[in-house]
């Protein structure tokens, strides 16, 4: 076995991330909730557009046993339930930025969808975090 380098990094820790990221939705709910504080799975819906209902639920199940969302239940008529980041979810949402930031700026489609907000702000309007990257998505 060799010695790594250090620039190389070790995947190992990327193969219980991946089964996460992967997931068609998964960015996006943390993105939605993030760029929001908290939603109602209704609200959450309707900013993805597109997703099924019983996607969404197991996506959004999946993400709260993985420690990322919690789900806060209230017992009122009609009931409502709300979702938020947790720490963790914070820490993953921080570290996909550069990454969401990376794709929009690549994306063929910039700035052709005025209902996307991130479409709406451009790299140069956004406050900058010491990486370089904006620091808000």
């Amino acid at each position: 076995m060799r010695n790594m380098t250090d620039k190389e990094i070790c995947l190992c820790a990327l193969s219980g991330l991946m089964d996460i990221i992967a997931r068609k939705w998964s960015l996006f709910i943390l993105n939605i909730i993030g760029n929001n504080g908290k939603l109602r799975f209704n609200e959450i819906i309707a900013r993805l557009g597109g997703v099924s209902p019983t996607t969404l639920t197991e996506t959004l199940d999946r993400l709260v046993s993985l420690g990322l969302l919690t789900r806060a239940s209230y017992q009122e008529t009609p009931p409502r339930v709300e979702y938020c980041l947790t720490k963790e979810g914070h820490e993953l949402r921080t570290a996909i930025q550069p990454l969401l930031m990376w794709a929009a700026e690549k994306d063929p489609a910039r700035g052709k969808d005025p209902g996307c907000p991130v479409f709406a702000r451009t790299p140069a309007s956004l406050p900058h975090s010491s990486s370089g990257f904006p620091s808000q998505i």
